[in-house]
């Protein structure tokens, strides 16, 4: 998802000369794949924006397939970029690296500063060790490595899968569902009380692709609206834009994750750059994509 935003962005903005590869080209966790990739391509700028992701369940119940997989690929590709001369590489995390009951609005300086959320702890840890070895890569070598943290994303080419998806486009499926079935009544997870922060994919993109041309830094640089609702608010918007008019209840037997998760988005702003998507025009261009995207649909 994030990648193809990025791809597009690029190209809305002028650039041609892009090195892409699919995953069934380059598998980046098979280091002498990547190391090939780098001395052959000599890329001297990257986007770093590969992971293997998913909701609460897939982060829960595979914690060392989501600490592998993202560790094992961002330090080859972060390592090769540094041996082959990569000008700049922009790594993305994700606002899981904050500690689970980090201030709010959350700070770029609050990393590392306490516990982390026990249910997608394997995947933030392997986030914050990508950000700390572009970090120690800057004061060890004198690369120009950067770090950008996204808040909840979604859009164009998510993943729909009714267990390992995120839960804004959970939702789109099931409430589509739902209205498809004429189901009266949709359970969802918790009580619907966190407040969850979204960004259009697009809009990190263009973040993604601005930051890449005017920031340099250790710190990393939080992406999001600065602006945030509740879980249950969010549901009852996503079966607003699809037309569900049935009940909704919720199953407060199942996890709510973090209790709030809202990015301090100053720093971005005082760079001169904002969101542009609001979140229900968003959720309608992002069912439009579910819809016309079969195959994603039936994952």
């Amino acid at each position: 998802m994030v990648g193809s935003a990025i791809v597009r962005e690029l190209q809305r903005q002028g650039f041609t000369n892009l090195v892409l590869r699919t995953h069934s080209e380059l598998d980046l966790t098979r280091q002498n794949q990547v190391e090939a990739f780098f001395a052959t391509e000599k890329p001297e700028y990257v986007f770093l924006a590969a992971a293997k992701v998913g909701g609460i369940m897939g982060n829960a119940t595979a914690k060392a397939d989501f600490m592998y997989d993202n560790m094992i690929l961002e330090m080859n590709v972060i390592h090769s970029a540094w041996q082959n001369g990569c000008k700049k590489l922009e790594f993305l995390g994700s606002s899981c690296i904050y500690p689970r009951m980090a201030p709010q609005p959350m700070l770029e300086s609050c990393l590392l500063t306490s516990e982390l959320e026990k249910t997608n702890e394997a995947y933030a840890l392997a986030k914050i060790s990508g950000l700390k070895y572009c970090e120690y890569l800057n004061e060890q070598y004198g690369t120009d490595f950067i770090s950008v943290m996204p808040t909840n994303l979604y859009g164009p080419n998510d993943n729909y899968h009714p267990n390992h998806s995120h839960v804004l486009p959970a939702l789109i499926r099931r409430f589509h569902e739902a209205k498809e079935s004429k189901a009266s009544f949709v359970t969802c997870w918790g009580d619907g009380s966190p407040l969850r922060e979204f960004l259009y994919v697009d809009d990190l993109a263009n973040l993604c692709v601005f930051l890449m041309n005017n920031y340099s830094g250790n710190e990393t640089v939080n992406a999001g609206t600065g602006k945030e609702i509740t879980i249950k608010g969010l549901t009852e918007l996503v079966a607003k834009v699809i037309g569900y008019e049935g009940a909704i209840g919720w199953d407060s037997s199942k996890p709510n994750g973090t209790p709030r998760k809202l990015l301090d988005v100053s720093k971005a702003a005082a760079l001169g750059w904002t969101y542009s998507t609001e979140l229900e025009d968003g959720i309608r261009l992002a069912y439009e994509d579910f819809l016309n995207n079969p195959v994603r649909a039936e994952r």
